[in-house]
Formats: C-alpha cells, sequence, structure tokens
C-alpha cells in the first residue's frame, strides 16, 4: 500500500493538556488555567502547551505539570487523542491529553496561588474553551474505571489519613456514597492498610479524635501491577 503525503498534510499542529486531580481531604480537586492569548482570552482551560515536532508528547505533558508543581514524579497516564477538525479556531489542532494523581500540601498550595492556576472541586469545574469540557469527562470516566481496579490513595492522600478520609475520596472518584461500616470492613480485608498508633485531635468540626493509618507500600505496588477489585 502506497501512502503519500502533500504539503497541506503537515500543516497540522500538536499540542497535550494534562487533567491534574487532586484530594484536599474533602473532595476531589481539578487544576484549571486562565487562557493568556488569543484565542479565547482570559477563558478557563486545562493545563496546555504545544508540543513542537522535535519533542515526544508525553515527555511535554511531564514537562508541564513539573513547571506547575515543581517536581515531575507524579503518576501520568495517556488518556485520548482529540482531533475534531474545528476544535480549535486558529486551524487543525490534535489535543493528546493526560491525566495524572497529586498529593496537595500547603507549599505546592502556595505555588499556584502566584501562577494562573487554581483548584477547583470536580464537580463545580466552570465551562472551559475548546473542547477540555469532554476531555475532563475522559479523564473522570478513566479514574471511576482506575479507582475499582488500582488503589489510587496512595496517590492522593497523605502519608497518614483517617478511614473518613479514604472513604471520602472514593465516594467523590465514583459519585456515589457507602455504608461506612461496609466500607471500612472491606479496606481492612484488602490488607492494604497500616494501623499507626497516632490519633487525630479533636476539633470543633470533629470532636472525637480519629485513628490514623497509612498505606503499607510493599502490597500497594503488588496490586498496582496486577490489578484488584478494590473495596467494591
Amino acid at each position: 500500500m502506497r501512502v503519500e503525503f502533500t504539503p497541506d498534510d503537515f500543516r497540522v499542529a500538536l499540542a497535550t493538556s494534562v487533567v491534574v486531580f487532586g484530594f484536599d481531604g474533602a473532595n476531589l480537586q481539578v487544576l484549571i488555567a486562565k487562557k493568556v492569548g488569543m484565542p479565547y482570552e482570559g477563558a478557563t482551560i486545562l493545563p496546555s502547551t504545544v508540543v513542537h515536532p522535535n519533542e515526544e508528547v508525553e515527555g511535554t505533558a511531564r514537562g508541564l505539570v513539573e513547571r506547575v508543581t515543581g517536581k515531575q514524579d507524579w503518576p501520568l497516564e495517556q488518556l485520548n487523542a482529540h482531533a475534531d477538525v474545528y476544535r480549535n479556531p486558529v486551524g487543525r489542532v490534535v489535543n493528546i491529553s493526560f491525566y495524572c494523581l497529586i498529593k496537595l500540601d500547603d507549599e505546592l498550595q502556595s505555588n499556584l496561588k502566584k501562577s494562573n492556576y487554581r483548584w477547583v472541586n470536580a464537580d463545580d469545574v466552570p465551562a472551559m474553551a475548546y473542547d477540555h469540557d469532554s476531555v475532563l469527562e475522559y479523564a473522570k470516566e478513566r479514574l471511576k474505571r482506575r479507582v475499582k481496579r488500582r488503589p489510587i490513595g496512595f496517590s492522593l492522600l497523605p502519608k497518614e489519613f483517617t478511614m473518613n478520609q479514604i472513604q471520602r475520596l472514593y465516594e467523590c472518584a465514583l459519585g456515589k456514597s457507602f455504608d461506612k461500616r461496609n466500607f471500612r470492613r472491606k479496606l481492612l480485608k484488602s490488607a492494604l492498610l497500616l494501623e499507626t498508633n497516632k490519633m487525630t485531635r479533636a476539633t470543633a468540626q470533629a470532636k472525637r479524635p480519629s485513628r490514623l493509618y497509612q498505606f503499607d507500600e510493599k502490597k500497594y505496588r503488588t496490586m498496582t501491577l496486577r490489578g484488584y477489585d478494590f473495596v467494591f
């Protein structure tokens, strides 16, 4: 089979967008940006950048995440190629999307406040330019599938966390509620958690201290590699 290209066939640009998920202990968060320059100046978009002809797509996506967060070792997974002819009014641009999961901390939050990026609840993201709304929905569906087969809490929760925090994370990711007693029983049965000797402090919101847990890293890596019918 002979394939021939004309000069016009190479008039296609390549871009990448990354759906960045975080968890603040109560809600699943998504990182959004403010568009600089035309078209759609000032509009809400996902973190995005151009992929130049001599660049690898995934390497460019990782570089984008590193510039935004200051770190490059977050787990990154490719989602899809978005190639509608008129998705960009400037010309034909194919967008290769990714998603990643990061742990929120005070330093990261402070750095983001100094830039054009901000966190919003995953269910409260304002309408975005281009086709980024559909990119986000695609990422949410992928996360739902992954949460059932991978212990994603390791990537989103702090090193030590309460049972209520991990339950809330899974409720946000799957968009459903769980019975507290059944969730705790199934999660402990997985043997993925290690009970610490630490307790949280009582607060006005949580009047009783809660036990702190952490993940068994060895079992986490095993489950990540072979998959697991996790909790559900």
